[in-house]
């Protein structure tokens, strides 16, 4: 078998890894952690150590939501509910610290606790029949390895020999009834004679000891990771809040409670309405900009105030409905500009009456009444620095100049008002569900001044950036852009309505955007720049091939005037013999096609081999002569998930030496000519020791992440007509 060892960050779903653990989490974490450790005894029972395991998951995770206990034989189990009827999702097999005999390590997973494992997940998967089952873990309290359960459910529950064997011991049909013959008559010789790859997460708690233990907080980032592996979000892959697609409520409700509205059904829609008459505020932006604009007339002054509505109290409300949400707008985005700012700076906030951040601007300290931030918006944020009044210059010389028209005033605001027209006096009764504490702790009752409550509102909020190596300290809900763009929508939709379009899709549509953008840019700068040929026996250095000299030294030191020498041996993991044989046999049509055009061809002086193994990974195809590998792509290459294991490969090939070829099997099916021409052209290149025609050309594969790559010939020799969706000459360079 292939081992392939995770590090925790390495496993866990990259949104999850995003969301901020609260302090409070974290140390609760430590100390139920330092715990576990501190009571671990040499001498005590493996069920005593079980115990220790059972009590530290559950007064840190998981009581009262998962029941968690022993189920059968099995050491230890976490439900997916709250009763032992609930469906198992954790399988935990815990081993005393001493017992190395039986306990896997990182070299060898088949070992009794490994071999436990697998009984134990037949009979959930098989007898029991649980599709619910999530991971499986052993530990000894110091190590501690974690399987996916959808990696035994394809090893073990597919596995029709082994399902037999295993049911057959179940029914007493065997030569013992024993565990202990499960184990070692067949568990352990199906594992030994396994060629996949076991991926398993893997970590030390020892590792851990300084962080876990010091009095330094800015040490306890190490521990987000490991806090979040065996969190039920990752272990029973729960929900979780992911912020760059998700709602905040809580938010939201308090958000339109400061400006005037709220949200009602109708029908199947949530619609955000004014409140009904005698549930208004005053002082909320809405209403306070309602009465002013029908005290000075402003609506019978529009050039076409029928746009508005048709009556005059829709024309107010509509006015001044577009008026608040343009306020709010300029002062979310600058909550999260203030918030940036900060975490760019890494300056500490400084607590205390009166005492903020330099670059802390969004507060009352700065910004006494509605005129300060109207001189904000047009006088600060409007204007470049040495333009700026002497008067606000210095008060807010931490904020920068934003060429934006957010920070210009709208025709609208030019006709009507400027939320200095507002009254600074006006009360706002405190949200009924508000985020706001006293200095009890308790849920903030009463009334303040508008813009003093949305300061502390907003104050009450993480608007920082998101990531997984940060701890939200204050145990603030984070607030992120992507949040915003949800809420607004919503309420810019106030009247039809409105759909949100998820942060996953707009990252995409921007990644393949800028990808696209910045790939151009590259290669127009490639074709810009003269290329000088280099020598018989060297081979080109193209800046834009990967790495600092384009192509592996050991390839251009074996080139001769006339034919490449003799290359080193590469070594691989005997273990990968039988799947290549087993690949062989089952070749795709493509791999097929592809094989009868390589055999004994290119002029007979190069040989192939099909599925060789190199190291610890298979070529599809390999030429040791022309230290060459060609690699073809089915459809499951588009998927995320083959194409990072498909960097991986072609990485350690490139780190080998190996150049890479890699073409789409529909370019063997459709263009067939094109690829024989683009591998010729690779054996030209090589025999002359002259690839300095070649450069990068844009790849499904990003380059820009280091990714698999493509090139293009700079030159115009003619090659055979291919389609625009296929890459003729797509190479990766040894290092």
């Amino acid at each position: 078998m292939i081992l392939k060892e995770l590090k925790p960050r390495q496993a866990l779903n990259k949104a999850f890894l995003k969301v901020k653990p609260n302090r409070n989490e974290i140390e609760s974490f430590k100390t139920h952690l330092i715990t576990l450790l501190d009571r671990t005894n040499d001498t005590e029972s493996e069920e005593f150590h079980k115990n220790l395991v059972s009590e530290f998951l559950k007064k840190t995770y998981y009581d009262p939501n998962h029941f968690i206990n022993t189920k059968g034989r099995n050491d230890l189990v976490i439900h997916n509910g709250q009763n032992a009827n609930s469906t198992v999702g954790v399988i935990l097999e815990a081993k005393k610290p001493t017992n190395k005999a039986e306990m896997i390590t990182t070299q060898k997973l088949n070992a009794k606790a490994f071999q436990e494992l697998v009984l134990y997940y037949l009979r959930e998967r098989i007898t029991h029949k649980n599709l619910e089952v999530k991971h499986l873990v052993a530990t000894n309290i110091y190590e501690w390895f974690v399987f996916d359960a959808t990696l035994f459910d394809r090893l073990f529950a597919q596995n029709k020999n082994l399902v037999n064997q295993f049911n057959d011991f179940e029914a007493g049909r065997l030569a013992d009834t024993k565990t202990d013959f499960f184990y070692k008559q067949i568990a352990e010789p199906f594992i030994e004679q396994l060629s996949d790859e076991i991926t398993f997460t893997y970590f030390n708690l020892q590792d851990f000891q300084e962080p876990l233990r010091n009095a330094d907080k800015a040490d306890d980032t190490a521990l987000i990771a490991l806090f979040k592996l065996l969190s039920p979000e990752h272990l029973l892959k729960l929900p979780f809040a992911n912020d760059s697609n998700s709602l905040d409520k809580r938010f939201y409700s308090e958000l339109l409670h400061l400006i005037g509205l709220t949200e009602t059904k109708e029908g199947g829609k949530k619609l955000i309405q004014r409140p009904p008459a005698n549930e208004r505020n005053s002082g909320s932006l809405l209403e306070d900009a309602i009465i002013q604009l029908d005290s000075l007339d402003k609506i019978n002054r529009l050039e076409k105030p029928s746009q508005f509505g048709n009556t005059e109290e829709e024309r107010l409300f509509n006015v001044a409905l577009e008026l608040s949400i343009t306020w709010v707008n300029r002062i979310l985005f600058l909550k999260l500009l203030e918030a940036q700012l900060i975490t760019y700076h890494k300056t500490p906030l400084l607590r205390g009456a009166g005492g903020v951040s330099e670059y802390k601007f969004l507060n009352p300290n700065k910004i006494k009444n509605y005129d300060d931030l109207n001189s904000l918006f047009f006088q600060v944020l409007a204007r470049k620095v040495d333009e700026r009044n002497a008067d606000v210059k210095q008060l807010f010389e931490k904020v920068p100049y934003l060429n934006s028209s957010l920070f210009e005033p709208t025709g609208l605001e030019h006709n009507t008002l400027f939320i200095s027209n507002l009254k600074d006096d006006k009360q706002m009764p405190i949200f009924a569900q508000t985020v706001l504490k006293d200095q009890q702790g308790k849920k903030r009752t009463g009334t303040m001044t508008t813009l003093q409550y949305l300061f502390a509102f907003l104050d009450a909020y993480d608007f920082g950036a998101e990531g997984g190596a940060a701890i939200q300290e204050d145990n603030k809900t984070l607030i992120n852009a992507s949040v915003l763009g949800l809420i607004f929508e919503k309420i810019n939709g106030y009247k039809d309505g409105s759909f949100f379009t998820p942060g996953f899709i707009t990252m995409y549509m921007c990644r393949e955007t800028i990808r696209k953008a910045v790939v151009q840019k590259f290669n127009e700068a490639a074709r810009n720049t003269p290329l000088n040929p280099l020598s018989r026996g060297d081979l080109a250095k193209s800046p834009l091939l990967r790495g600092a000299g384009g192509v592996s030294e050991s390839v251009s030191e074996g080139v001769s005037e006339t034919m490449p020498k003799k290359r080193q041996i590469i070594p691989y993991n005997p273990n990968l013999k039988e799947l290549a044989r087993q690949l062989r046999n089952n070749s795709t049509k493509s791999e097929i096609i592809l094989w009868k055009e390589l055999k004994g061809k290119l002029d007979g002086k190069y040989d192939f081999h099909r599925q060789k193994p190199l190291d610890n990974y298979i070529a599809d195809f390999f030429c040791h002569e022309l230290q060459l590998v060609i690699e073809l792509d089915g459809e499951t290459h588009n998927w995320e998930e083959t194409q990072q294991k498909d960097f991986e490969k072609e990485s350690r090939f490139n780190e080998l030496g190996l150049n890479v070829l890699r073409f789409p099997d529909t370019d063997i099916f459709k263009h067939l000519e094109a690829t024989l021409a683009s591998i010729q052209l690779y054996v030209s290149g090589f025999e002359k020791g002259d690839l300095s025609e070649l450069v990068y050309e844009d790849s499904p594969l990003n380059p820009l992440t280091g990714n698999v790559v493509i090139i293009d010939k700079l030159s115009n020799t003619t090659q055979p007509e291919i389609s625009n969706t296929t890459h003729p000459r797509p190479l990766s360079r040894g290092e």
